[in-house]
């Protein structure tokens, strides 16, 4: 979609344009105004011939030139006549910042069905209904369409936002922090353009560097995963996205018969989304504009060693901990700038890291330990903190750090902590677009957040990985199970299915009668393990459906018998379809490997610390399918638990590489048969390093 007529307009019909000073239409014609927009402007009000002075039109009929872009705010139910008057006049593009649509209920979705209808029909691209507007800084442009109060400096952020009300608060905000946009961006109902085309537009966007999204949802998850992996880390400038999510509770969560449906809701397959896309997600909006003003004026860190300079021990060492919590580490100082420090610096300095340049420190001694610190070469970034003291010349260590920031090899952050004393030394800084930050953290979680993206940038690039399959077998299973209306496939097929795969797993058989148990057991191999084969039964360890380490015949006998009772004593409803004997895995580690087939996002896998504490623990992540090999090894990498995987306490690491393979197997398995809808392999026994995995229980649910 060409949003060119939208964000670079040569002229613009404000449909709905009023003379009352209260009302959006007054406000919109104001600010295009204001704003000094380079092109022509056409006010459209059927009951006016003027506003303020300038020629106002009845229709859009009337107005004399070609309109490129329609901005309209007119009652909802005018809109689609509307739309008919700007196909008819060949308009571009329109904003519809009108409310009344979707967002009031069934009648409002049927309009706004109606208007994208009438606006498809003519081939014009529409932004909205229900938005603020957009904004163009482009000094070529100079575009404000929105009834904002008003119109933030140009910069290199662009900001993009489902939520209007939010885009007014982040413009007041941005004002007190000197915070320039390339473009701002209200989404509104996204009922055609959504954030997609604008991203597209950003990619090759020469006045952005940074974009910021808050988003209440995403239209297609899997093309933002490859758009935004462009972006951020593809093209030849790549751009840092920074984006924050609303609905991170649980309460989206759907009702679902696998651990992984369970712990699946809809804010880990956004958590996916945004890891596999190159994406920092933010927990706040003040933290999204903290990382945003560092991405905007600082150059990537080369590495994630970090120098402090402060004047007094407390905060610095609060500092230390802050980057060390973000992923950072604490440089170690050269023994040349160590004895250039002794040189400059009282004896009662601290000359480790953080350097501690003492309270009485003026701008002449900030000014020796952040030169000799910048030329350090095992530093790769400098985080500069100030307290308010009698003796501290605050604006003049801020034209300093200034003054030198413009010669530094590496990237400067400052933390002048305070609000009043201090607000002098701010304003220097702001003014030199050099990130200042009220506190420590706030700082420390903004270097964190670069080295993140730093290491995003660096990683090697890997590929989707295919293996040799049988698709046409496990096609054939899931086929017949729909024909007969089943929710899970039965453990033999389940179990054919994973063969189908190849996936590691040990003999099995799946038998219906005590006898058949009996005769069957030598030649699956002792020991054996029993388990129940019932639809019905999700925890089969909690009603006796599992029996452990069977070593002969006759305890295989009495097995099946004690299990046949427990089962029809405690899962009395359960179906019982038979009983699966198959080779005892010998003891691993015990992970899950899982699949939720999202109605939005299709199939989510899940990797996590496995066995009967998966739910109680919760250890576990998510990535949408297909994932690539590096995929793949994050997964692995990312739960809290890896500790345990890599080796700890002495133990052997866990063949790793062998969980990646049965990962990737599970993305090509998911990502070719649509039939199935859930998966749980819990537990998969990992073994030690070049030992490899097997596959212990299964459970597939499918598409009736």
């Amino acid at each position: 979609m060409n949003l060119e007529s939208l964000l670079e307009p040569k002229s613009i019909a404000v449909i709905g344009v009023s003379r009352k000073r209260e009302s959006v239409g007054y406000a919109v014609m104001k600010n295009l105004l204001e704003a000094t927009f380079r092109g022509k402007i056409y006010p459209v009000n059927a009951k006016s011939t003027e506003w303020e002075g300038m020629p106002c039109y009845p229709s859009l009929r009337e107005v004399p030139g070609n309109v490129d872009l329609a901005v309209i705010i007119v009652p909802a139910v005018f809109v689609p006549d509307i739309i008919e008057q700007c196909g008819r006049k060949k308009v571009k593009a329109m904003i519809v910042i009108s409310a009344g649509f979707k967002e009031v209920g069934e009648v409002g979705k049927k309009l706004e069905e109606d208007v994208l209808s009438k606006a498809r029909e003519y081939g014009i691209p529409l932004m909205g209904p229900n938005c603020l507007g957009l904004m163009n800084t482009d000094s070529e442009v100079s575009l404000n369409a929105s009834f904002a109060r008003s119109m933030p400096p140009a910069g290199n952020i662009a900001f993009i936002s489902q939520s209007g009300a939010l885009c007014t608060a982040v413009l007041d905000y941005a004002q007190g922090e000197n915070l320039g946009f390339s473009k701002f961006i209200s989404l509104g109902n996204k009922a055609d353009i959504n954030e997609l085309h604008f991203l597209q537009y950003l990619k090759n966007d020469k006045q952005t560097s940074v974009i910021l999204l808050y988003l209440e949802d995403l239209v297609d998850g899997r093309a933002f995963i490859e758009l935004a992996r462009e972006i951020s880390g593809e093209i030849a400038s790549p751009k840092p996205m920074l984006v924050i999510k609303s609905g991170r509770t649980a309460a989206g969560a759907k009702a679902a018969k696998s651990h992984t449906g369970s712990l699946m809701g809809s804010d880990e397959a956004f958590d996916a989304i945004f890891s596999q896309a190159g994406v920092l997600r933010c927990e706040t909006i003040e933290e999204m504009f903290d990382w945003g003003l560092a991405f905007s004026r600082c150059r990537i860190p080369k590495g994630n060693r970090v120098a402090i300079i402060t004047n007094a021990g407390g905060p610095g060492i609060m500092t230390a901990d802050a980057c060390v919590r973000n992923g950072l580490e604490m440089a170690s100082l050269s023994p040349s700038s160590v004895a250039r420090l002794k040189k400059v610096l009282p004896e009662t300095a601290g000359l480790g890291n953080p350097v501690d340049v003492i309270g009485d420190a003026r701008h002449d001694r900030y000014g020796h330990a952040i030169d000799i610190l910048i030329s350090d070469p095992g530093v790769d970034s400098l985080l500069i903190i100030l307290t308010p003291q009698a003796m501290t010349d605050i604006e003049e260590i801020a034209k300093v750090i200034v003054q030198v920031e413009g010669k530094s090899p590496i990237p400067m952050v400052t933390c002048f902590m305070g609000v009043v004393d201090v607000s002098g030394g701010i304003k220097v800084l702001k003014e030199a677009q050099i990130p200042n930050y009220r506190f420590p953290e706030g700082a420390a979680k903004a270097l964190g957040a670069m080295d993140r993206y730093r290491k995003w940038l660096s990683r090697p690039r890997t590929k989707v990985r295919q293996f040799k399959v049988d698709r046409g077998k496990v096609q054939n299973i899931i086929e017949q199970a729909q024909r007969s209306a089943r929710q899970a496939l039965c453990m033999q097929d389940a179990l054919e299915v994973l063969q189908a795969y190849g996936f590691p797993m040990l003999p099995f058989k799946v038998v219906k009668t005590e006898e058949d148990a009996v005769s069957q057991a030598e030649g699956v191999g002792f020991p054996l393990v029993m388990k129940i084969v019932s639809e019905d039964i999700l925890h089969k360890s909690d009603v006796g459906g599992v029996k452990l380490g069977l070593q002969n015949k006759e305890e295989v006998k009495t097995a099946y018998q004690n299990m046949m009772l427990e089962v029809k004593q405690k899962a009395p409803k359960a179906r019982r379809e038979g009983v699966l004997i198959q080779k005892m895995a010998l003891k691993g580690r015990e992970v899950i490997l899982g699949m939720n087939r999202d109605p939005k996002f299709g199939p989510v896998l899940m990797f996590g610390l496995g066995g009967i504490y998966v739910e109680v623990l919760k250890d576990v992540t998510f990535r949408l399918a297909p994932i690539r090999e590096l995929g793949a090894e994050h997964m692995i990498e990312s739960i809290r638990s890896i500790s345990l995987l890599k080796g700890a306490r002495g133990e052997p690491p866990s063949d790793l590489k062998s969980l990646g393979e049965c990962l990737l197997r599970l993305s090509q398995l998911v990502s070719e048969q649509s039939g199935i809808e859930e998966i749980d392999m819990n537990p998969v026994m990992v073994y030690p390093e070049g030992e490899g995995s097997l596959v212990a229980d299964i459970r597939i649910l499918i598409h009736p």
